[in-house]
């Protein structure tokens, strides 16, 4: 379900925070179209964070730290990565409109993103939405091969450090499938994002100021599976 916002100009990053805390997030038709409009899909795709699951190929790439981890410290290029046109994505829903919202919600420490670097360069990452115990997926993109797998890691490990119990990434692809992402009713995800948006998820609990070792995430993780 969707409905078009004729007047962009009046979602602010407060009616955005509280959008998300309905289950709704805004859209673009491509990145000219000036106008958004909001979605409330019918059937939501998340990734339990108890469920995630990690090839022992894309473990061991973490684990050796070959690429570079930041969080926090490129959010506009990242936005610009993933409005990039991709081999299997010529277009995008991210606009104008879209960047200045979500950089306005980083400024205000509710919008996060993850780099990954390869020898200095961004070679992929993602961004998305903190509130309360919950973390909506936005976008991610990679111009080298498992940059954005490894974000993704990078990221779970974070969220069950700080004590997050939803990670909402809007629609359930292939890709993420292979994370152990499922679909959830409307209704269910509605029960869900209640429990979540109350309390504080900590997306620090990990340091935002240095970078990250891949054999520190994956610890978070194997000691949240033995947990469990």
């Amino acid at each position: 379900m969707s409905s078009r916002d004729t007047a962009s100009s009046e979602i602010t990053p407060d009616v955005l925070l509280r959008a998300y805390a309905c289950g709704i997030f805004p859209m673009a038709e491509n990145a000219q179209d000036p106008s958004l409009f909001w979605v409330e899909p019918e059937i939501r795709g998340i990734i339990p964070l108890e469920g995630f699951h990690i090839s022992s190929r894309l473990a061991r790439t973490v684990r050796t730290d070959r690429f570079a981890v930041t969080v926090d410290h490129a959010f506009d290029h990242v936005i610009s990565g993933c409005a990039a046109p991709q081999p299997d994505r010529e277009d995008t829903w991210i606009n104008r409109r879209i960047r200045e919202l979500y950089g306005a919600l980083h400024r205000m420490g509710h919008a996060h993103s993850v780099e990954v670097w390869d020898n200095g360069v961004l070679a992929g990452g993602l961004y998305g939405v903190s509130l309360g115990r919950a973390f909506f997926g936005e976008s991610m993109f990679h111009t080298v091969r498992d940059a954005s797998k490894v974000a993704l890691v990078h990221l779970v490990a974070r969220l069950v450090a700080g004590g997050y119990v939803l990670l909402d990434t809007q629609y359930v692809t292939e890709h993420l499938r292979t994370f152990g992402a499922v679909e959830v009713p409307r209704l269910r995800y509605r029960r869900m994002l209640d429990v979540a948006i109350q309390g504080h998820g900590n997306f620090k609990a990990l340091p935002t100021h240095r970078m990250i070792k891949g054999a520190e995430a994956l610890a978070v993780l194997e000691a949240d599976d033995t947990a469990t």
